[in-house]
Parts: C-alpha cells; structure tokens; sequence
C-alpha cells in the first residue's frame, strides 16, 4: 500500500498537460497532471476515461458540446468519443485509464 499526496506531486511537474503515473490499481493507470490555461487538442482512447478535477476546473470539449468540470467533480469520457479541453482550463487533474 502507498500513499500519495496528488496536489503535491502535481506542482512539482515542470510541464503542464504532462502526466505522470503515480499507481496502478485494478489494472487501471492512476495519473495526476497540472492544467493551465492554455487548450489541449482533441483525442480518441479505446477505453473509457475518469477524468477527475482535484483544484480548479476543466472546461471539456465533446464533439462541440462544452462541458464544465469542477473541482471534486469526475467525468466518464467513453471509449471512442472525441474529447478534447478548452482554453481557460487550470488546476490539477487526475486521469484514470488503461
């Protein structure tokens, strides 16, 4: 067993919309990420996504449908749906994934 302070480990990447993987767990990627204010463009997975804002909000992007994420909120983006995030976007996000 580990823990992990998310909020901690995000100010210290250098990079924002740069994820690191903090742990696995029932064979899923854990991953935390700093968002600033700046887009990040559009992109498919074959597997479902949470998408779980820490601090901050993230404003996503589905197919042209604008959806506000706020924080202690968590999206389920689905297998194969477009998704991308907005400008204006900041905080810590964590990703959950394969």
């Amino acid at each position: 067993m580990s823990q992990t302070h998310l909020l901690s480990v995000a100010q210290t990447l250098p990079h924002a919309w740069r994820s690191i993987i903090v742990g696995r767990a029932a064979g899923a990627n854990v991953k935390v990420l700093r968002m600033d204010a700046l887009a990040y463009p559009d992109e498919t997975h074959d597997f479902d996504e949470a998408l779980l804002v820490l601090d901050g909000q993230m404003n996503l992007d589905l197919q042209g449908r604008r959806v506000q994420v706020g924080a202690g909120e968590v999206y389920i983006v689905p297998a194969g749906i477009p998704h991308a995030v907005a400008e204006g976007s900041h905080g810590t996000l964590v990703i959950i994934d394969r």
